[in-house]
């Protein structure tokens, strides 16, 4: 007859768990710096061709030539300059545009509640995932009849089409993570629903606006397909356009330094934006991650 013992498991040494530590503290930054290097480097690649000119750029050198011909080049650009205005003026107005449609419509699905309520969210979530190239004929007669064609205005109307539908969605599901405590003492004190959202919801939606807001502005600066629809004459063009237009001296010639240094200047506006706005948008992607 056999008698099983019961063996205590064998405890680790602190020398060990620190050993774990840093060993997977490594494997992270290891696996950062991968995930930096990979994200970053184009970037930088820009940057560096942007300063090369000639055969230098087909050397392998990862160093910058250090010569900023191309971006004086597009300061004497009246074309280039032209488009970085427009795409100013549309994607600021864009995002105003959006924003104050997109914050009336979250109030109404959000912290209303009327039968048909699934259905439009149902629609909002199906325009924003329409295909461009879907809607670019109707779009087209629309901006002919409006008399808008080759004027940045139009672009501002086409759009609306993809960031009112996505500010609409994300600012959402923003309002109903707020209390509706807030909400029914607003209304005891006789507030309408314009003066709650206005002077109570519309304050604490500071950073969600500020995330969205930037992602539909990104969203504006970026697009093509529209712009170089719409747009028929170089100075109304938006950036995107105008750099996809950079030609060479000869047919023969690609401004390779060229559009990477437009492109550069084009990213440029963007990082700042994101830069200043940086707490506001951590801050509102992450509203609502916490509940309690």
């Amino acid at each position: 007859m056999t008698t099983s013992v019961a063996t205590k498991p064998r405890r680790r040494s602190a020398a060990t768990y620190r050993l774990q530590r840093r060993l997977k503290k490594a494997a992270m930054a290891f696996v950062l710096l991968i995930v930096l290097a990979y994200t970053l480097f184009p970037y930088y690649w820009a940057i560096v061709s942007s300063t090369k000119q000639g055969a230098e750029l087909y050397t392998s050198t990862l160093l910058p030539a250090l010569d900023f011909s191309a971006y004086i080049d597009l300061i004497h650009n009246p074309v280039f300059m032209g488009s970085l205005v427009n795409s100013t003026y549309v994607a600021v107005c864009t995002t105003a545009v959006s924003l104050v449609l997109g914050v009336t419509a979250a109030y109404a699905l959000g912290r209303i509640d009327f039968p048909q309520k699934r259905l439009v969210m149902i629609l909002v979530l199906m325009v924003s995932i329409f295909p461009q190239v879907a809607v670019l004929s109707g779009m087209f007669e629309l901006i002919n009849w409006m008399g808008l064609f080759n004027n940045p205005t139009a672009l501002i109307f086409t759009y609306l089409i993809s960031t009112v539908p996505f500010t609409t969605w994300i600012l959402t599901t923003f309002m109903r993570e707020f209390p509706r405590e807030l909400e029914e003492a607003a209304i005891i004190d006789g507030c309408s629903h314009f003066r709650i959202l206005t002077k109570i919801l519309l304050p604490l939606l500071g950073p969600s606006l500020a995330s969205t807001g930037i992602l539909a502005f990104i969203l504006s600066w970026n697009e093509f397909l529209f712009a170089l629809t719409f747009m028929l004459t170089d100075n109304n063009k938006t950036v995107p356009v105008a750099i996809g237009l950079i030609a060479g001296n000869s047919r023969f010639e690609y401004p390779f330094g060229q559009i990477m240094a437009a492109s550069v200047t084009v990213t440029l506006p963007l990082i700042i934006i994101v830069l200043i706005f940086q707490r506001r948008i951590v801050a509102g992607l992450t509203a609502g991650a916490i509940k309690g």
